[in-house]
């Protein structure tokens, strides 16, 4: 069994566990896989690594130093995870889609957090991901101040926006505001941070609320800082994104909530 279909399996038997007990021949195999996963990530890590020498200024040929071998197994697991759960949300029907954008909009419209919150950050489902234009359009029905993402090269900002059709192709075709109206400074509206709502994409999450982004790194960066805001933020996208374990590297965010539905 190669690594995709071991991941594979792994995370049938963890959505089977949630719906249902495992027989003790699935636990045994559950327990296996997960070792095995492991194993082969260690060992598949370690041979490239001792592949590879390094030629110093002198002429001296030696190893690569090891020190990195955590990182780069957490770095390998996580694509592993991320090309598995993209490759089951894009086989989602669009029945399943439609159903699942109509749950999480009656969700999050009626979650505390939200009818509470005088500020919404979301992000503007794209492609695969889960339809946030329900919640978006809810919102600034009711009043609320609304923001959207827009990338500018490793940064990302929030700005203001008044009407969904103000978004347009921006960063890798997502939908972006213009970046021109008022943009969200954590900084000046401390007095309201508890009465904001952050909603964040994701392609993977598990039952620590861990999460994987695309790989780039965006929201993590915008969180480091804004611990209130990390407190009231909530990851939301199908349950075919819920999977058994991710690993977790010491920069990554978790948001404070994740619902799929």
């Amino acid at each position: 069994m190669n690594m995709e279909e071991r991941v594979k399996r792994i995370n049938e038997l963890y959505h089977k566990s949630q719906r249902e007990p495992l027989t003790p021949g699935e636990k045994e195999e559950q327990a296996l896989l997960r070792r095995e996963y492991a194993a082969s990530i260690r060992g598949n890590l370690q041979a490239q690594l001792d592949s590879i020498r390094i030629k110093r200024p002198d002429g001296a040929v030696e190893k690569l130093k090891k020190k990195n071998n955590a990182t780069e197994s957490i770095a390998e697991a996580k694509r592993n995870i991320r090309n598995e759960v993209l490759k089951r949300r894009s086989e989602l029907s669009i029945e399943e889609r439609s159903r699942a954008s109509l749950v999480i909009t009656d969700r999050i419209i009626g979650h505390q957090w939200f009818y509470g919150a005088e500020i919404i950050l979301a992000f503007v489902g794209y492609g695969s991901e889960i339809d946030t234009s329900g919640i978006i359009n809810e919102a600034l029905r009711c009043g609320k101040k609304v923001y959207t993402p827009k990338v500018s090269g490793n940064d990302m900002s929030f700005y203001r926006i008044y009407d969904f059709q103000e978004l347009k192709r921006g960063f890798k075709g997502i939908p972006e505001p213009s970046g021109l109206s008022e943009r969200y400074d954590y900084y000046s509206q401390t007095d309201t941070v508890e009465r904001s709502l952050l909603l964040m994409p994701g392609v993977a999450f598990d039952k620590e609320k861990n999460r994987i982004g695309y790989g780039k790194g965006y929201y993590d960066r915008y969180l480091q800082d804004k611990e209130e805001l990390r407190l009231h933020s909530i990851a939301i996208g199908f349950s075919c994104q819920l999977v058994d374990t991710i690993p977790r590297d010491e920069h990554d965010i978790r948001p404070y909530q994740v619902i799929c539905v």
